[in-house]
């Protein structure tokens, strides 16, 4: 089948040349997001691959289906970037990778607690300029400490063994979490208000839904334990960027590790290295000391990558031959009411 993907990187590339070889799909690289704007590159392609900041609504849905698109194969798991009563209107199908590493995304989640709560980043950007002074980089044992974790799926009980590992206590945010589920990953089920007001680090691992924008607000950082620790590696705009704003320079909170930003489209993956950036409030947050981002990698492993590869290029080898598509596929009803 052929295949336009947009918004692609060398990883993308490689990762998908290469499981690519047992499948025989034909595939078409564009770098440009997969935008209204750009959608005309895809013209003739019966199949588009794109990414989790290309833009599909719905007047880049109907020019895909007039150009002759039926498949729109997202590499990976979020789908909020995806008007999906669109995309079934027009008779379009929509598949994801519901998961590829869960283990790729937690390590990098205790990665952002380690870098911030043990300052390395501000370590090595000392070292290298030949400041060997160890003042203003005093952290605190993880062991005994207590995480929560809101959500948890297999991203979020990935991130559960591993800070069990660490000796923390661990408070688990998520309705649909089975008690034995509980007792097996030693978490102990607590509502949100009850995690806020508890917890030493706070890390979010839930989908994007109409449900759980900004569940992270004003009034949920002012709930937080003085000198908490957030850390997102879920969706960006699982956190209103202005209240962290303000609750990091109230000094209520004590740091912040973010792996995804809700004005993220348009910015990461890009290397603007040379222009001025626009964003503000990103900008704002990029000059905390106590404030750790990075660009949307923590999937950026090997494994995760060849993950991603096969599940895409199997679900549309699936479409292809009109075969179920099981847990790929993504309807409009997954989309949560508020």
């Amino acid at each position: 089948m052929r295949i336009a993907f947009f918004d692609t990187h060398r990883f993308d590339r490689t990762a998908f040349e290469e499981a690519n070889a047992a499948f025989g799909h034909e595939l078409t690289w564009f770098e440009p997001r997969l935008t209204p704007q750009t959608v005309g590159l895809a013209a003739g392609f019966p199949g588009v691959c794109s990414f989790v900041n290309d833009r599909l609504d719905g007047p880049c849905l109907q020019a895909l289906a007039k150009g002759g698109t039926r498949l729109v194969a997202l590499r990976s798991a979020g789908f909020n970037h995806v008007d999906l009563a669109e995309a079934a209107r027009l008779g379009m199908t929509v598949v994801r990778v519901p998961e590829y590493s869960p283990e790729a995304v937690a390590e990098h989640t205790a990665a952002l607690v380690l870098a911030l709560n043990r300052k390395v980043h501000r370590a090595y950007a000392r070292v290298r300029e030949w400041n060997f002074s160890l003042d203003g980089l005093v952290g605190f044992d993880l062991h005994g400490k207590t995480v929560a974790l809101v959500g948890l799926g297999r991203i979020g009980r990935a991130t559960a063994r591993i800070f069990h590992g660490f000796g923390c206590r661990l408070l688990a945010v998520d309705p649909q979490l089975k008690e034995e589920d509980a007792r097996r990953l030693h978490l102990e089920p607590v509502a949100l208000p009850e995690a806020l007001a508890r917890a030493d680090i706070l890390s979010l691992h839930l989908p994007l839904t109409p449900g759980t924008r900004h569940l992270i607000d004003g009034a949920a950082l002012a709930r937080m334990k003085p000198g908490a620790m957030l850390i997102n590696t879920g969706r960006g705009a699982l956190i209103d960027s202005h209240a962290l704003l303000a609750a990091l320079k109230s000094g209520h909170l004590g740091a912040a590790g973010l792996d995804v930003y809700e004005e993220e489209e348009g910015v990461f993956f890009q290397d603007l290295s040379g222009q001025v950036l626009q964003d503000d409030v990103l900008a704002r947050l990029l000059t905390f000391p106590n404030v750790l981002i990075t660009a949307h990698q923590a999937f950026l492993t090997r494994e995760a990558l060849g993950a991603i590869a096969r599940t895409t290029l199997e679900s549309i080898r699936r479409f292809e031959r009109g075969e179920p598509l099981g847990a790929t596929e993504v309807r409009a009803e997954q989309v949560l009411p508020r």
